[in-house]
Protein backbone atom coordinates (compact mmCIF):
# COMPACT_ATOMS: atom_id res chain seq x y z
CA UNK A 1 0.00 0.00 0.00
CA UNK A 2 1.37 3.28 -0.79
CA UNK A 3 0.28 6.39 -0.23
CA UNK A 4 0.95 9.98 -1.66
CA UNK A 5 0.81 13.43 0.15
CA UNK A 6 1.52 16.52 -1.94
CA UNK A 7 1.69 20.06 0.29
CA UNK A 8 -0.21 22.84 -0.49
CA UNK A 9 -1.80 23.19 -4.34
CA UNK A 10 -0.86 27.40 -4.35
CA UNK A 11 -2.49 29.17 -7.42
CA UNK A 12 -3.11 28.19 -10.84
CA UNK A 13 0.78 26.73 -11.16
CA UNK A 14 0.10 24.43 -8.23
CA UNK A 15 -3.80 23.63 -9.80
CA UNK A 16 -2.49 23.23 -13.42
CA UNK A 17 0.77 20.90 -12.56
CA UNK A 18 -1.33 18.63 -9.90
CA UNK A 19 -3.73 18.43 -12.62
CA UNK A 20 -1.59 17.23 -15.67
CA UNK A 21 0.64 15.14 -13.86
CA UNK A 22 -1.00 13.28 -11.27
CA UNK A 23 -2.62 10.16 -13.27
CA UNK A 24 1.07 9.37 -14.51
CA UNK A 25 2.44 9.63 -10.93
CA UNK A 26 0.43 7.31 -9.33
CA UNK A 27 0.69 5.16 -12.58
CA UNK A 28 4.41 5.10 -12.25
CA UNK A 29 4.65 5.00 -8.28
CA UNK A 30 1.92 2.46 -7.94
CA UNK A 31 -0.02 5.00 -5.57
CA UNK A 32 -3.13 3.40 -4.13
CA UNK A 33 -4.29 6.79 -2.14
CA UNK A 34 -3.64 10.39 -3.16
CA UNK A 35 -4.35 13.17 -0.20
CA UNK A 36 -3.70 16.52 -0.93
CA UNK A 37 -3.83 19.91 1.20
CA UNK A 38 -5.85 22.45 -1.23
CA UNK A 39 -6.18 25.24 0.65
CA UNK A 40 -4.63 27.96 -1.58
CA UNK A 41 -5.95 26.18 -4.93
CA UNK A 42 -8.05 29.35 -6.27
CA UNK A 43 -6.32 31.17 -8.64
CA UNK A 44 -5.95 34.40 -6.10
CA UNK A 45 -3.50 31.81 -4.11
CA UNK A 46 -6.18 31.65 -1.15
CA UNK A 47 -8.99 29.43 -0.61
CA UNK A 48 -10.69 27.18 -2.77
CA UNK A 49 -13.37 26.67 -5.08
CA UNK A 50 -15.98 23.94 -5.89
CA UNK A 51 -14.95 23.31 -9.66
CA UNK A 52 -11.06 23.39 -8.44
CA UNK A 53 -11.73 20.34 -5.86
CA UNK A 54 -14.21 18.74 -8.23
CA UNK A 55 -11.21 18.75 -11.12
CA UNK A 56 -9.15 17.45 -8.80
CA UNK A 57 -11.20 14.45 -7.56
CA UNK A 58 -11.27 13.58 -10.87
CA UNK A 59 -7.64 13.64 -11.73
CA UNK A 60 -7.13 11.17 -8.54
CA UNK A 61 -7.04 12.83 -5.28
CA UNK A 62 -9.01 10.90 -2.93
CA UNK A 63 -9.11 13.89 -0.22
CA UNK A 64 -8.34 17.36 0.25
CA UNK A 65 -7.01 18.62 3.41
CA UNK A 66 -7.31 22.30 4.26
CA UNK A 67 -5.68 25.14 7.06
CA UNK A 68 -6.56 28.79 8.10
CA UNK A 69 -7.61 29.58 4.29
CA UNK A 70 -10.07 27.44 4.01
CA UNK A 71 -13.03 29.62 3.87
CA UNK A 72 -11.26 32.55 1.60
CA UNK A 73 -13.78 31.30 -1.34
CA UNK A 74 -17.33 31.97 0.61
CA UNK A 75 -18.63 29.14 -1.43
CA UNK A 76 -16.96 26.35 0.09
CA UNK A 77 -19.19 26.99 3.43
CA UNK A 78 -21.83 24.80 1.14
CA UNK A 79 -19.67 22.94 -0.71
CA UNK A 80 -18.46 21.34 2.24
CA UNK A 81 -21.64 20.63 4.02
CA UNK A 82 -21.92 17.91 1.43
CA UNK A 83 -18.51 17.09 -0.07
CA UNK A 84 -16.99 14.33 2.45
CA UNK A 85 -13.52 14.06 0.56
CA UNK A 86 -12.70 17.67 1.59
CA UNK A 87 -11.53 18.39 5.58
CA UNK A 88 -11.68 21.51 7.34
CA UNK A 89 -9.11 21.31 10.25
CA UNK A 90 -11.07 19.49 13.37
CA UNK A 91 -9.76 21.99 16.11
CA UNK A 92 -11.18 24.65 14.43
CA UNK A 93 -13.17 27.47 17.08
CA UNK A 94 -17.28 27.76 16.75
CA UNK A 95 -20.19 26.15 15.13
CA UNK A 96 -18.50 25.34 11.89
CA UNK A 97 -19.60 23.33 8.28
CA UNK A 98 -17.54 20.12 7.46
CA UNK A 99 -15.83 17.47 9.15
CA UNK A 100 -11.89 17.30 10.38
CA UNK A 101 -12.03 13.37 9.89
CA UNK A 102 -13.15 10.89 8.10
CA UNK A 103 -12.48 7.49 6.95
CA UNK A 104 -12.19 6.54 3.26
CA UNK A 105 -11.45 3.23 1.15
CA UNK A 106 -8.09 3.40 -0.84
CA UNK A 107 -7.63 1.20 -4.23
CA UNK A 108 -7.15 -2.01 -2.48
CA UNK A 109 -10.19 -1.43 -0.68
CA UNK A 110 -8.35 -0.82 2.59
CA UNK A 111 -9.87 1.80 5.00
CA UNK A 112 -7.69 4.96 5.41
CA UNK A 113 -8.68 7.76 8.57
CA UNK A 114 -7.49 11.28 7.61
CA UNK A 115 -7.29 13.68 10.17
CA UNK A 116 -6.38 17.50 9.31
CA UNK A 117 -5.02 19.56 12.54
CA UNK A 118 -4.18 23.03 12.52
CA UNK A 119 -1.56 24.85 14.94
CA UNK A 120 -2.04 26.97 17.74
CA UNK A 121 1.14 28.66 17.15
CA UNK A 122 1.23 31.81 15.28
CA UNK A 123 -2.20 30.91 13.44
CA UNK A 124 -5.83 31.74 13.75
CA UNK A 125 -7.15 31.54 17.03
CA UNK A 126 -8.65 27.38 17.19
CA UNK A 127 -9.15 25.06 20.23
CA UNK A 128 -6.30 23.81 21.79
CA UNK A 129 -4.28 20.92 19.02
CA UNK A 130 -2.66 18.86 21.94
CA UNK A 131 -5.97 18.40 23.89
CA UNK A 132 -7.76 17.56 20.53
CA UNK A 133 -5.20 15.16 19.26
CA UNK A 134 -4.89 13.23 23.11
CA UNK A 135 -8.46 13.18 23.17
CA UNK A 136 -8.34 11.54 19.16
CA UNK A 137 -5.56 8.73 20.16
CA UNK A 138 -7.30 7.65 23.32
CA UNK A 139 -10.97 6.93 21.43
CA UNK A 140 -9.55 6.07 18.29
CA UNK A 141 -5.81 3.97 19.36
CA UNK A 142 -8.14 0.43 19.69
CA UNK A 143 -10.45 1.06 16.80
CA UNK A 144 -10.93 -1.08 13.69
CA UNK A 145 -12.40 1.42 11.73
CA UNK A 146 -9.91 2.31 9.66
CA UNK A 147 -6.47 0.68 8.18
CA UNK A 148 -4.12 3.36 7.94
CA UNK A 149 -4.05 7.00 9.52
CA UNK A 150 -3.12 10.25 7.71
CA UNK A 151 -2.38 13.16 10.09
CA UNK A 152 -2.08 16.40 8.11
CA UNK A 153 -1.22 19.04 10.48
CA UNK A 154 -1.54 22.79 9.45
CA UNK A 155 0.76 24.85 11.49
CA UNK A 156 3.55 27.56 11.44
CA UNK A 157 6.68 26.00 13.88
CA UNK A 158 8.69 23.25 13.57
CA UNK A 159 8.83 22.33 17.27
CA UNK A 160 4.87 22.67 17.29
CA UNK A 161 4.77 19.79 14.46
CA UNK A 162 7.51 17.61 15.54
CA UNK A 163 5.57 17.64 19.23
CA UNK A 164 2.59 16.24 17.12
CA UNK A 165 4.33 13.85 15.11
CA UNK A 166 5.96 12.09 18.66
CA UNK A 167 2.42 12.14 20.05
CA UNK A 168 1.08 10.28 17.07
CA UNK A 169 4.25 7.84 16.77
CA UNK A 170 2.82 4.09 16.76
CA UNK A 171 -0.69 5.52 16.17
CA UNK A 172 -0.87 7.07 12.76
CA UNK A 173 0.74 6.30 9.34
CA UNK A 174 2.05 9.56 8.67
CA UNK A 175 1.95 12.71 10.07
CA UNK A 176 2.81 15.83 7.56
CA UNK A 177 3.11 18.83 8.41
CA UNK A 178 1.43 21.84 5.47
CA UNK A 179 1.25 25.81 5.63
CA UNK A 180 5.11 26.98 5.76
CA UNK A 181 5.59 25.94 1.51
CA UNK A 182 8.78 24.96 2.22
CA UNK A 183 9.42 21.12 2.37
CA UNK A 184 11.75 20.27 4.76
CA UNK A 185 14.72 17.48 4.43
CA UNK A 186 13.77 15.41 7.44
CA UNK A 187 11.24 12.64 5.92
CA UNK A 188 11.73 9.53 8.50
CA UNK A 189 9.86 6.88 10.49
CA UNK A 190 10.08 7.32 13.75
CA UNK A 191 11.22 5.14 16.54
CA UNK A 192 7.32 3.50 16.86
CA UNK A 193 6.71 3.05 12.99
CA UNK A 194 4.74 6.69 11.97
CA UNK A 195 6.27 8.26 9.46
CA UNK A 196 6.88 12.05 9.33
CA UNK A 197 8.35 15.04 7.61
CA UNK A 198 7.88 18.90 9.10
CA UNK A 199 6.53 20.62 5.86
CA UNK A 200 5.56 18.52 2.54
CA UNK A 201 6.32 21.61 0.50
CA UNK A 202 3.88 23.49 -2.13
CA UNK A 203 2.73 22.38 -4.96
CA UNK A 204 3.43 26.07 -6.77
CA UNK A 205 6.23 27.54 -8.38
CA UNK A 206 9.20 28.44 -6.53
CA UNK A 207 10.71 30.83 -8.50
CA UNK A 208 8.29 33.43 -5.75
CA UNK A 209 8.04 33.74 -1.94
CA UNK A 210 6.21 30.89 -0.55
CA UNK A 211 4.50 30.61 -4.06
CA UNK A 212 3.20 34.46 -4.28
CA UNK A 213 4.59 36.87 -6.81
CA UNK A 214 7.79 37.49 -5.80
CA UNK A 215 8.69 41.38 -6.59
CA UNK A 216 5.58 42.19 -5.38
CA UNK A 217 6.28 40.33 -1.68
CA UNK A 218 9.70 42.25 -1.81
CA UNK A 219 7.85 45.22 -2.40
CA UNK A 220 5.45 44.87 0.54
CA UNK A 221 8.41 44.07 2.76
CA UNK A 222 10.50 47.06 1.77
CA UNK A 223 7.18 48.69 2.15
CA UNK A 224 6.88 50.29 -0.74
CA UNK A 225 4.40 50.36 -3.44
CA UNK A 226 2.67 46.99 -3.43
CA UNK A 227 -0.54 45.50 -4.35
CA UNK A 228 -2.55 42.30 -3.23
CA UNK A 229 -1.08 39.31 -3.64
CA UNK A 230 -1.02 37.35 -6.21
CA UNK A 231 0.59 33.83 -6.96
CA UNK A 232 3.71 33.53 -9.41
CA UNK A 233 2.89 31.23 -12.48
CA UNK A 234 5.93 29.80 -13.62
CA UNK A 235 6.61 26.10 -13.55
CA UNK A 236 5.25 24.65 -10.71
CA UNK A 237 6.89 21.95 -8.98
CA UNK A 238 5.11 19.27 -7.05
CA UNK A 239 6.32 18.30 -3.21
CA UNK A 240 5.33 15.93 -0.88
CA UNK A 241 5.73 12.41 0.22
CA UNK A 242 5.10 8.93 -1.04
CA UNK A 243 4.66 6.46 2.13
CA UNK A 244 5.39 3.08 1.76
CA UNK A 245 2.88 1.25 3.85
CA UNK A 246 2.70 -2.01 6.44
CA UNK A 247 -0.91 -3.45 6.12
CA UNK A 248 -0.03 -5.50 8.87
CA UNK A 249 0.05 -3.17 11.86
CA UNK A 250 -1.06 0.05 9.85
CA UNK A 251 2.51 1.56 10.02
CA UNK A 252 5.03 2.97 7.43
CA UNK A 253 7.95 0.71 6.41
CA UNK A 254 9.79 3.49 4.58
CA UNK A 255 9.21 7.46 3.76
CA UNK A 256 10.93 9.26 0.71
CA UNK A 257 10.58 13.29 -0.12
CA UNK A 258 8.98 13.58 -3.82
CA UNK A 259 9.26 16.60 -5.55
CA UNK A 260 8.67 16.31 -9.37
CA UNK A 261 9.30 19.08 -11.77
CA UNK A 262 10.20 23.26 -12.05
CA UNK A 263 13.08 24.71 -10.23
CA UNK A 264 13.26 21.86 -7.01
CA UNK A 265 12.44 18.18 -9.67
CA UNK A 266 14.42 15.80 -7.28
CA UNK A 267 12.14 12.70 -9.35
CA UNK A 268 13.17 11.02 -12.61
Amino acid sequence: MKILFLGDIVGDAGFKSVKKNLPNIVSKKGIDFVCVNGENAASEGVGLTENIANELFNVGVDVITTGNHVWDQKEIYEYIKTEKKLLRPINMSGNLPGKGFSIFNSKKNLKVGVLNLMGNVFMKKCDDVFKIATEFIAEKKKSKDYDFLIVDFHGEITSEKMAIGNLFDGYATLVVGTHTHVPTNDARVLKNGTSYITDAGMCGDYDSVIGMNAQNSINRFLKKEAVKHFPANGEASLSGVVVDCDARNGLARNIESFIFGGSLNNVN
